[in-house]
This record gives structure tokens, sequence and C-alpha cells, in this order.
């Protein structure tokens, strides 16, 4: 019978197929390969090699519990120097800060939950939820957005006093808040879906800070009750510009896209230049985390080749890791006569 390579630790196990009546019965993907008549087949499993997943440093558990500490207490003295003051804006200001605090805390929660080991339910662990976060992130801050670009389409249909120097100050202290807080998760942002839509939640407040700012002193000496609508508007727009990439590629992950950071064909490309291979089909290639991709393919060799051992199968991993940075690659060998049994060798299947 044919020996199955299966690495889960940098160690090649071989197991004998014995019992499967000549057929393998893969359980691959989900899907019953047992007509496939696979005799002689190497399936090499190479789930997570060597483990080195690339997941945020443990830095950023500090990182979001100060930046969440210090959004929760400016929301407080927001709020509370709202009442003092009458100021319902400083109010609402408040509210709209507070969802920062949800934002930031989903987001860490999300990191927690994708460290957590696999499970017989949940074989990926919960790596997907650093992708729900970035997602529910871009959505939540398209919607609040929204709010603004509503109520300033409002105020310039119907002008109205804004509150002024307590506004402006506040607005200030914000800036620095939300400034600081967004720089926690400048670097991860680079590698880290998740991570990134945290600094773009909090850059584009610390943006809206601002422009509350300027057209507040603006208003101070000019009067013009039209700018601070207009300055919002223009600060929306260029939110809206800014967290629509975050929108795009944490719904394209949700959807398994192929990651835009691994080129498809580089890695086909690859996969077919290997010794002894003269095909390959039912390639699969999908993030399972904001930084983590999983690849399965079928690779059809020449009947007259030898088999692939552990050794080989282990530097193919290396090479997917270190060139596309793919780090749970499955892989299945097949010959050209299996191929043509193997009902996922179709270019439409999946």
């Amino acid at each position: 019978m044919g020996d199955e390579h299966h690495d889960d630790s940098c160690h090649g196990h071989d197991h004998d197929h014995a019992g499967h009546d000549g057929h393998g019965d893969h359980g691959h993907d989900g899907h019953d390969h047992d007509d496939h008549g696979h005799d002689g087949h190497d399936h090499a499993h190479h789930g997570g090699f060597g483990h080195h997943h690339v997941h945020a440093p443990a830095s950023y558990g500090r990182a979001f519990a100060f930046g969440i500490a210090l959004n929760l207490f400016y929301v407080i003295a927001e709020a509370i120097w709202g009442v003092a003051s009458h100021a319902l804006a400083l109010l609402a200001d408040a509210g709209h800060n507070l969802s920062d605090v949800l934002a930031l805390g989903a987001a860490w929660l999300a990191e927690i939950l994708s460290r957590r080991s696999p499970t017989a339910n949940f074989t990926y662990g919960l790596r997907r939820s650093s992708i729900l976060a970035a997602l529910g992130n871009a959505v939540a801050l398209l919607l609040v957005t929204g709010g603004i670009i509503w109520e300033s389409v409002l105020r310039l249909a119907h002008p109205h006093p804004v509150a002024g120097m307590t506004v402006m100050v506040v607005a200030a202290i914000g800036i620095v808040v939300n400034g600081v807080t967004a720089m926690l998760f400048a670097s991860g942002g680079k590698g880290d879906l998740n991570l990134r839509g945290a600094f773009v939640h909090m850059a584009s407040d610390a943006l809206m800070a601002l422009a509350v700012v300027i057209s507040g002193g603006i208003i101070l000496m000019t009067g013009w009750l039209w700018v601070d609508p207009v300055v919002s508007l223009l600060v929306s727009v260029s939110i809206v510009i800014g967290t629509w990439s975050l929108l795009r590629d944490s719904l394209d992950m949700a959807l398994d896209r192929v990651p835009r950071s691994v080129d498809r064909m580089k890695v086909e490309d690859y996969l077919r230049a290997l010794p002894d291979i003269v095909d390959l089909h039912d390639l699969h290639i999908w993030p399972i985390s904001t930084t983590e991709t999983a690849l399965t393919v079928h690779l059809v060799r020449d009947e007259h080749a030898p088999a692939m051992d552990s050794r080989t199968l282990h530097d193919i991993a290396r090479e997917l890791k270190a060139r596309f940075q793919i780090v749970h690659p499955t892989l299945q060998m097949e010959t050209r006569h299996d191929a043509t049994l193997c009902v996922l060798a179709a270019a439409h299947s999946v």
C-alpha cells in the first residue's frame, strides 16, 4: 500500500494505509477520494510546517491594555466635562470614543482567540477571528463616518453655533489620546490586518479631532459657521478613502481570496518546477488568519520516479514558507493514472 508522510511537528511519520481496500480515502479538505483508485500514492501533509506561525508579538497585549485604559479614561473625563459644561457635542463625542474602546477590545479579543490551540471542532483553532475583527473594525468605522457625513450635510443646510473653546481643548486632548493609541499599532499594522484595523480606527479619530480644533479656531476668528461641516466632510471623505482598503482586504480574507502578498502564479510555477512533477491540480491558497496562509495541492509525478521522501517534503514546505510566507502547506502526490481518476482534477472543481 502507499505510504502517507504526515508532518505536524517537523518529523516525518509513515502510516500504512491498511484496511483501505486499495483506495486512498484521504479525507482531504472534506472531499471523499474513495473512487480515485490511489494505490501507491504519497499523501503528504505539512500542516503548519514547523509551527513557525507569524503571530503578533506578545507586547501587543500590553499595547491593547494601555490603549483601552487611556481611551476609557478619556471617555469618562469627556463625559464628565460635557455634563458640567452642558455641552451636548462633548457627550456625543464621548459616545463615539466609547466605540473606539469597544473596537480595541474586539481587536484584542481576536488576537487572544487567534492564539488558541486547535480543537476537534475548530481544527484551525480560532485564527479566523482576527479576520472577522478587522472586517468589523472597517465596517464600524465606515458606519460612524457615514453618520458624521450625514450630520455635516444637515449642518450645511441649517448652520448653528458650535461650542467654543471647551470643545477645542477637549478635541486637542483627543488628538493626543487617539494619536498615541494609533502609534502603538503602527508597526504591527504593516503585517497584521487586525492590528492595521486598530491603527486605522484610532488614526482616523485623531484626524477628526484635529479637524474639530481647526474648524473651531476658524469659527472663533471669523464666525463662519459653514466651516465646521465643510471640514468634517473633507476629513470624512479622507477617512472613507483610507478605510476602503481595510474593508476590501478584510472582506477578501473572509471570502478566502488568495492573500495579496502571495503571487499565485509564482507559487504554481515553483510547484511545477519540482523534480519529477509533471502536472498539478486542485491548488488552493487562502488565509487562515490575518498573518497565516495555508495551501493545498495535488501534485502529479512521473510513474517511474522514486517516491518522494520526508526530507524532500520538508524542503518543499521550507521553500513555500521562505518564498511565499505559506506556513500551512498540504501536498498530495499522485501519478498520471491516478490523476485521471481524481474527481478534483477538473479545473472547475473545488
